[in-house]
């Protein structure tokens, strides 16, 4: 028994001396309940004040959140049209439709070619006639003007701007080809448009970041000298610098994730209030393109960028304000 005991009393001893630790990280995660449930009531207090707060940080946040996402929709359906470009091949007038047969097979076998269609000459014109609406004016003409066309549609892989430009050079030095045509141009010059403001909105995001922390760090400068008295007693008791930053920094977070929360319902609000009339506009333009709100990775993203914010900005003004408050 006497060694049976004696063998037991370090296991003891051990678990003896754990407990201190637990107890320390039972009562420090206690204490942050309570500070981060305080801090919530003292803003439901204010309800006004809170309100007006997280419309402002909300607003700030949408701004640059919306134009990201109309970017990204933007680029998606850029990404399609480029998917879907051919090249268009107009042969010379003399062409036969014989040779233009042999251009057919010829280019269907090249390197980055998905396929070759044939567009003969009176199917251009009657396609023509019935798109124009001139179908009176092409009776006066003696000969058919348009040529033979081959539609070329390029492979998955080569529908880069390189890829076309190469394909574009390799048709244009072949015989009978009278001109190549592609309709990239304007696609081009919307990626770049595209990339201009995809850039404007990042230099937006950061300006109204810098905004959202400012305005934080004023309410939370306001909060601190509101609570002097209650500081200097916390001082005066031996309370340390974490015990009395640690409710201004919920305070902090409290208010980026309310001004989140208020981003992502006015979002979803614009998205829905625009969805019929872009639609429409689509529909007209025969395009794909519709307007969503954030997705599940993107709400969550902006949650945690609007918490980080106001827990920046709460920093900020602690770290300037609270450091001046000291007991005499």
């Amino acid at each position: 028994m006497a060694a049976d005991s004696g063998k037991r009393t370090p296991q003891r001893g051990a678990r003896q001396a754990s407990q201190p630790w637990r107890q320390q990280f039972d009562s420090w995660l206690a204490h942050h309940r309570k500070v981060a449930r305080d801090s919530n009531q003292r803003l439901w207090r204010a309800p006004v004040a809170s309100l007006l707060t997280w419309l402002v940080i909300g607003v700030a946040l949408a701004l640059p959140a919306a134009m990201l996402v109309l970017l990204g929709s933007l680029q998606g359906v850029s990404a399609g049209w480029e998917n879907a470009a051919r090249v268009t091949v107009y042969l010379e007038e003399t062409v036969t439709e014989s040779r233009a047969r042999e251009l057919q097979q010829r280019l269907a076998t090249q390197a980055g070619v998905s396929g070759v269609e044939f567009i003969h000459r009176e199917q251009a014109l009657a396609e023509f006639r019935e798109a124009s609406g001139l179908g009176e004016a092409l009776d006066y003409l003696n000969d058919n003007p348009l040529p033979h066309t081959l539609l070329v549609t390029p492979q998955d892989g080569q529908r880069s701007a390189e890829a076309i430009d190469a394909l574009v050079a390799n048709i244009d030095g072949l015989a009978d080809v009278a001109r190549v045509q592609v309709d990239l141009g304007w696609l081009q010059r919307l990626n770049v448009l595209a990339e201009l403001l995809g850039r404007a909105a990042w230099v937006l995001a950061l300006m109204l970041a810098a905004a959202v922390v400012l305005v934080i760090g004023n309410t939370i400068r306001l909060a601190i000298e509101n609570r002097r008295d209650e500081i200097l007693v916390a001082r005066l008791v031996g309370g340390t610098d974490a015990f009395v930053r640690r409710p201004f920094l919920y305070t902090g977070v409290w208010y980026g994730l309310g001004g989140g929360i208020v981003a992502f319902l006015l979002l979803q609000i614009s998205a829905w209030w625009l969805s019929g009339p872009i639609d429409r506009l689509a529909a007209l333009y025969r395009s794909n393109f519709s307007l969503s709100g954030l997705s599940m990775e993107g709400t969550l993203v902006l949650l945690l960028v609007a918490v980080a914010l106001g827990w920046l900005g709460a920093w900020l003004a602690v770290k300037r304000h609270l450091d001046a408050i000291e007991p005499e």
